[in-house]
Parts: C-alpha cells; sequence; structure tokens
C-alpha cells in the first residue's frame, strides 16, 4: 500500500479485517463486539500470553482466527488490515509503532499515552507513515451527548461547565494498581467530552487528588479539579471511583450555564434547556438514533468510516492530544500541591523531553522540525497529505 492514503478501498462494503492486540477484560469486550460486526470481522489475536489468548477466542467461538505474539507476524498470516490496540496504556505506543510501521492503521484505546510526550512521539510517528491513529473515546459515542452538544450550543457565550462523576468500580488489574485511577482512566473520558460538548479547549488546571481511607485501589480514585477554558469559561470536575452511594452515571452529571441559559446532561437520556424563562427536556431515546451504534462499536464505525472515506475521524491521534494534555497537567497540579498548571507550557516541556529520549532517526527529525507542539498537532491530519519523508521534510 502507498503511505498516505486510505489503507482500505473506499469502494469495499465487506467486514474489515482486524487483528485485536490485548485477550484480557477490555480485549475480550472487543473481539465479543467484532464477533458481531457488520462492518469488521476479527482475524488475528496478539497477546504475549498465547493460552490466554486461545482461551479468549475459544470462550467467544473465534475458531479460525490467528494467534500469535507479533502483530506484523499475525496480520500479515491473518490478512488483516487495520489493529484494534487493547493493550496496557504502557504499551500503546509499542503496538502503535509496530502496526503502523507494517503499513497497517490503528484504533487505539484510551489514554493514547502515559505521556504527552510518548503521544507527540506517536503524532510524528503517523506523520512519517501516513497511516490512521485514531484514539477510541467510545464515550462520545451516545446520542443524548449529541443531543446536549446541539442544546449547549444554544446557550452562547458560557461562563460554566461543571461534571461529577462518583462510581464504585470493582476491577481487579492493572486499573487498582494505578497511581492515578481516577483521572488516567476515567478522567480522560470526561475531559474528553467537554472538548466535544462546547468546542472550547482548555488553558490551565488546578487540581487535588487523594485516595479516601476505606479505597481498594492504590492510588487515587478521587479528585476535584478546575480548568480555564480559551472562551474565559471554567470547567468544574469531581469525581471518585471508590463512591457506594447516589451514584452518577458513567458519563458524569453535566451542567452547563451561558448567557442565554442553562442545560443539564444526567449522562443517560435525560437532556434540559432552561431559557427564555422556558423550560425544555428531551427524555428516552432518541429516534435518529436508534440505529447508531455506541460506545466502542460507535468508535469501530467511524474508524471504519474514515478508512473507506479518507475523512479524518474524531480524535485522530493530533486532535486527542489535548485531553490526555487535560490529564496530564491535573496529575501535575495535584503533584505540586493544587499549583496552577498552563497547558501550553505543558507541551512544549513535552516536546523537549520527546526530542531528548528518541532513539528513531525519523522520529526525532520529525519532532525537531516543527517549530513547537502546537504547531506539531495542528498539522495537516491524516488524510489531507502524503506522509512526510524520513528525515521530516519540510512543510
Amino acid at each position: 500500500m502507498t503511505a498516505g492514503t486510505a489503507s482500505v478501498s473506499p469502494a469495499s462494503a465487506g467486514r474489515l479485517p482486524v487483528v485485536v492486540v490485548g485477550a484480557g477484560a477490555m480485549g475480550g469486550e472487543w473481539l465479543r463486539m467484532l464477533a458481531t460486526s457488520e462492518i469488521a470481522v476479527p482475524v488475528g489475536i496478539v497477546d504475549l500470553d498465547l493460552e490466554l489468548a486461545r482461551t479468549t477466542a475459544a470462550s467467544i467461538g473465534l475458531d479460525d482466527v490467528v494467534i500469535g505474539a507479533s502483530v506484523a507476524d499475525v496480520a500479515r498470516l491473518s490478512g488483516a488490515e487495520a489493529v484494534i490496540n487493547v493493550t496496557v496504556p504502557q504499551a500503546h505506543g509499542v503496538v502503535n509503532e509496530e502496526a503502523m510501521r507494517a503499513g497497517l492503521p490503528v484504533l487505539c484505546e484510551k489514554p493514547l499515552a502515559p505521556t504527552v510526550a510518548e503521544a507527540l512521539r506517536q503524532v510524528a510517528l503517523a506523520d512519517i507513515t501516513g497511516e490512521l491513529l485514531m484514539v477510541s473515546q467510545s464515550r462520545r459515542y451516545f446520542p443524548h451527548l449529541a443531543v446536549f452538544r446541539e442544546v449547549v450550543g444554544r446557550l452562547g457565550a458560557l461562563a460554566a461547565v461543571s461534571a461529577d462523576f462518583f462510581h464504585e468500580d470493582h476491577e481487579p488489574g492493572f486499573r487498582e494498581r494505578m497511581a492515578h485511577p481516577l483521572l488516567v482512566d476515567m478522567s480522560v473520558h470526561h475531559f474528553d467530552q467537554l472538548r466535544y460538548v462546547t468546542g472550547d479547549e482548555p488553558v490551565a488546571v488546578r487540581c487535588t487528588s487523594w485516595n479516601p481511607p476505606w479505597s481498594w485501589f492504590d492510588g487515587d480514585a478521587a479528585a476535584t479539579a478546575d480548568f480555564e477554558l480559551a472562551s474565559g469559561a471554567r470547567f468544574a470536575y469531581a469525581g471518585s471511583r471508590c463512591t457506594p452511594g447516589l451514584q452518577t452515571s458513567f458519563n458524569a452529571d453535566w451542567r452547563v450555564y451561558g448567557e442565554n441559559g442553562a442545560a443539564s446532561w444526567d449522562g443517560e437520556d435525560v437532556v434540559r434547556l432552561e431559557a427564555a424563562g422556558s423550560v425544555s427536556e428531551e427524555r428516552g431515546s432518541v429516534p435518529e438514533a436508534q440505529d447508531t451504534p455506541e460506545g466502542i462499536a460507535g468508535s469501530l464505525a467511524e474508524f471504519v468510516a474514515a478508512l473507506r472515506s479518507g475523512a479524518t475521524p474524531q480524535n485522530e491521534v493530533r486532535a486527542n492530544v489535548l485531553s490526555l494534555a487535560m490529564v496530564e497537567g491535573a496529575i501535575r497540579s495535584t503533584e505540586l500541591g493544587g499549583d496552577r498548571v498552563v497547558l501550553a507550557g505543558l507541551l512544549e516541556e513535552s516536546l523537549a523531553q520527546a526530542i531528548v529520549a528518541e532513539r528513531s532517526a525519523d522520529i526525532a527529525d520529525v519532532l525537531r522540525s516543527w517549530t513547537s507542539a502546537a504547531a506539531g498537532i495542528t498539522t495537516p491530519a491524516w488524510g489531507s497529505t502524503p506522509a512526510l519523508i524520513a528525515s521530516g521534510g519540510a512543510r
């Protein structure tokens, strides 16, 4: 295939053959969804634990998939045309690089990377290979979130946005061992939803996090954060993953206040608007969205559509970096005792760190060619220009 072009023929109407990397709990969820999908089919599973991969495949009835420990080998043997990366965050970069250098587009589970520096490295890799790298921010794909976004658009200039997330999550494994299981594994969804709903971008953050004494998480399972947005509005966030009562939706409980009124979303099926002295409410199903896939199925649908059309999807790697920067900024602030962290500064520090740490000459050349991190993440998106040459070619 040619770098910089869609990996799937726009005329292709069959199920996209994919390799799923990661056979754990989340990998199993993806594989079960893919097994009945009309737009994609799992033809390979990659995991370092081959017995786990075989057991997972057998439990879903995937008897004919190719199983192995190498992304490139399994993709070649199975005829896969794309990769779905469902590994732990620390492995995302390695898997994404192996796939993209093998000429395969990738749909990667969130968070894209453990750090913004690593995320910038992956932007450079996308520039070099010309392959699509999309992040599965699956909580963008709910019909009532789209309704809420439309309603918020009627409020005019915004003053304040709040989101509360309180849940009791028992997920034995790496999540319960994380240093910041709330901010890294759940808040990244809510921060990304904030950007989607308002169209506003984060400027700075103050955050504190802690772990309640009864928590079953090793790291901080609770946090509050105050984000300054580019418009001048504020985003107030509060959350916990170990709250046994009055639990909110996984999508959080939202309020938005603007010059023309206020809007709310319960994170499920109730959107309310109070403006010009009247109250309206959207409750229940959204008729036009009955056949619209939700969650990870929604991520998959947009990924496949992008590959077939050449269009740039939501959360293409460049667009997702600021959602990750909100997470890293919040963590940095809490580690500084709640001090204000400016995200533009964090981005530039991350670019400097990425350049110093980089061992691949072609990636280092691209990173050094950027005039700033901000410029790097606003380079032409996938599908719009040919891939850069390995020397980092001029923009």
